[in-house]
């Protein structure tokens, strides 16, 4: 079942390659259909999925057995919200109009393409598996911002996959040093390192190994001050590809601190979760200031990123300083997941609404916006739930996921969540703004014949809107698959 969504898309990507361009609704149907496959099969896995300690559905196939390496796909409450945020976004992404320059082929091909790296990456459970994952994802978002993207797009999708080669590559060195560091047990395999726990606490090798694999995930989480690709990337690429920039791609970083550093090797992180966090507050700070100064909305949101991975980064840094009591742990790890799925929904719809804005207005500047609310009450609306969302505002998904982080975090490190408190001062400042000058005041006079969202434009976000408000009413659900996992990974 775990590989069929990984299969379908990754087949449909080639096989819609030959599809006429001429017949773009056709091809965007096909396309959503078979996104929709994944986003079943994991409905199906959450309903069967029993919480216990370790991994479930695994499926596993020899692939190098000269080296250990395995195809292996499995779940646990860690991954399985993952997933579904995936499958969720991806469907939605493809939904959303946009321009497709005549390419509708190749632009749903390379999304399918990038939906079955993006479903792999969290299924993975061999370390060889999870990076040839990681890789191919860098290929389809290369390929969305550089051929549909605006602006500068060829620059921007340059930048991005450079930096995020160069941190792939830094990860490939960590997990051959895994490998080689491992004794008599070296593998591959995930399950087995997790449970043998091979790789020494102390030593060069141990440091060498963590801060190899850790900078590649503070490259694509990205934390400051490794985040300079993700701005422009963001401002040039189509609204639907940054909102799976943003919701998924950013996430493999978030998700590889908790499965490779902090479950592979406990020990190490616990000897670096001091500064981990020092540079998660940084961030934290840093992108909430820097997003509070831009005039452009999508850079603005693009930086409101920076801040929450800070958030989730945090949380992480907290479950793994492994003197602090376990019940703070669970919870901040709780709360890092959480906030994954939550900045995947929020920061997620906040990209389409900003092609929405591109698509009308053909400006991101707010300067050139105002009084929207009096010509798009659907825009202004979905906007003003996905913005205090972001903010922290209770009964809203971010407000569950920021209450863990801090509440973990004030047990363990206090004075780093008193300051790391300042950013969502600083987010709500900045939203609140962004809402005054797009939304509020007198209208101008070339926007007097402003449309609204249109009926697929909302039928993209409101499955968004519904779990954002859902889950901060009622996270109990969520909270009950996530704590099966961390709960087993902290002791609590």
């Amino acid at each position: 079942m775990l590989t069929t969504s990984i299969v379908v898309p990754a087949i449909a990507s080639v096989l819609i390659l030959g599809f006429p361009r001429g017949r773009e609704r056709f091809t965007r149907w096909f396309a959503f259909g078979v996104s929709l496959v994944p986003l079943i099969l994991m409905i199906v896995a959450w309903i069967r999925f029993e919480g216990g300690p370790g991994f479930e559905l695994v499926e596993s196939v020899p692939w190098i057995p000269s080296i250990g390496v395995t195809y292996q796909v499995g779940i646990d409450g860690l991954s399985l919200p993952l997933l579904a945020l995936t499958a969720l976004l991806f469907s939605a992404s493809i939904v959303f109009p946009v321009d497709l320059k005549g390419r509708a082929p190749q632009y749903f091909a390379a999304f399918l393409f990038l939906e079955a790296a993006s479903l792999g990456l969290f299924l993975a459970l061999d370390l060889i598996l999870f990076f040839v994952f990681f890789d191919l994802s860098l290929v389809g978002m290369y390929f969305l911002i550089a051929i549909w993207g605006h602006g500068d797009a060829h620059r921007s999708a340059l930048k991005f996959f450079i930096y995020t080669l160069v941190g792939s590559l830094a990860l490939l060195l960590g997990i051959l040093g895994i490998y080689l560091n491992s004794g008599d047990t070296a593998t591959f395999d995930m399950i087995k390192i997790i449970s043998t726990q091979p790789i020494p606490a102390t030593g060069l090798a141990s440091v060498l190994i963590f801060w190899a694999i850790a900078f590649a995930f503070m490259v694509k989480t990205p934390l400051a001050p490794f985040h300079t690709w993700l701005p422009p990337a963001h401002v040039d690429a189509p609204a639907p590809a940054s909102t799976i920039l943003a919701g998924v791609l950013l996430k493999m970083g978030t998700y590889g601190f908790v499965r490779i550093l902090l479950q592979v090797m406990p020990e190490t992180f616990d000897r670096f979760a001091l500064p981990i966090a020092v540079i998660a507050v940084i961030s934290i700070i840093y992108g909430a200031m820097v997003a509070m100064a831009q005039t452009n909305l999508k850079r603005l949101v693009a930086y409101t990123s920076v801040n929450h991975m800070g958030y989730v980064i945090l949380g992480v840094a907290v479950a793994a300083t492994l003197a602090a009591p376990s019940e703070a742990r669970s919870i901040a790890l709780t709360g890092a997941t959480i906030e994954m799925v939550a900045h995947g929904l929020i920061t997620g719809a906040l990209f389409l609404l900003t092609g929405s804005v591109l698509a009308r207005a053909k400006t991101y500047e707010m300067g050139e916006l105002g009084g929207l609310a009096a010509k798009a009450p659907a825009l202004t609306g979905i906007t003003l739930v996905a913005a205090f969302a972001s903010l922290g505002l209770p009964g809203l998904a971010g407000f569950v996921a920021e209450f863990q982080i801090f509440a973990g975090t004030l047990a363990v490190y206090p004075w780093l969540a008193a300051i790391g408190l300042l950013g969502i001062v600083i987010t709500a400042a900045l939203f609140l703004r962004m809402v005054q000058r797009v939304f509020l005041g007198p209208l101008p006079d070339r926007w007097s014949l402003w449309t609204d969202l249109g009926p697929w434009e909302i039928a993209a976000l409101a499955p968004m809107m519904v779990l954002i408000v859902v889950i901060g009413v009622v996270p109990a659900w969520l909270i009950d698959v996530i704590n099966s996992a961390s709960k087993f990974m902290t002791g609590g």
